[in-house]
C-alpha cells in the first residue's frame, strides 16, 4: 500500500497545532473553509472544495495534544478507506507535524497530485499557527 507522508516544523505551541487540526475554525482556516467538524472521535467531518469535490471522515482517534487519525468514508474512489494521521511532538516551543496519508491502494497519478495538495495545505497550517493566516481553499463561484 502507498503513502504519503510529510514532516515540518510550526513555530507554535502543540496545543494551537492540535486545535487548528480538530476544530471547525482551525481546519477553516487552513484546509477549506467549507468545513463542518467537531473534536469529537468517533464523530464525522465534512469538508467541500466548492461544487467540483466533498470528502467526510470519520475521526478515529484523538489524542490531545499529539495525535489526530482520520478515516476517509466518502469522496473520490481513492480516497475512501484511506486513513490520515497527524502526529504532534513538542519541542520547546515548537510543533513537529508528522503528516501521513496511508493505505492507498496503489500510487496512481492521483495520488502524485494529492501529495502535492497536501504539501500546499500543510505549508497553509504552518502559515496558520504561525501567524493565524492560512491560505485555506475558498470557493468563489
Amino acid at each position: 500500500m502507498a503513502e504519503i507522508r510529510h514532516m515540518l516544523l510550526i513555530d507554535a505551541p502543540v496545543e494551537q497545532v492540535y486545535r487548528a487540526v480538530t476544530e471547525q475554525a482551525g481546519l477553516a482556516g487552513w484546509w477549506t473553509i467549507q468545513v463542518v467538524a467537531q473534536p469529537v472521535a468517533g464523530s464525522r467531518a465534512d469538508f467541500k472544495f466548492g461544487d467540483r469535490y466533498h470528502t467526510a471522515m470519520r475521526i478515529t482517534s484523538l489524542e490531545a495534544p499529539r495525535k489526530i487519525e482520520w478515516q476517509c468514508i466518502e469522496g473520490d474512489e481513492e480516497w475512501v478507506g484511506t486513513k490520515i494521521v497527524f502526529d504532534l511532538e513538542k519541542q520547546g516551543d515548537q510543533t513537529l507535524v508528522r503528516f501521513t496519508h496511508g493505505l492507498w491502494r496503489q500510487a496512481t497519478d492521483f495520488f502524485a497530485s494529492c501529495s502535492y495538495n497536501w504539501g500546499y495545505y500543510l505549508a497553509s497550517l504552518k502559515a496558520y499557527s504561525e501567524t493565524g493566516k492560512g491560505t485555506p481553499f475558498e470557493y468563489k463561484a
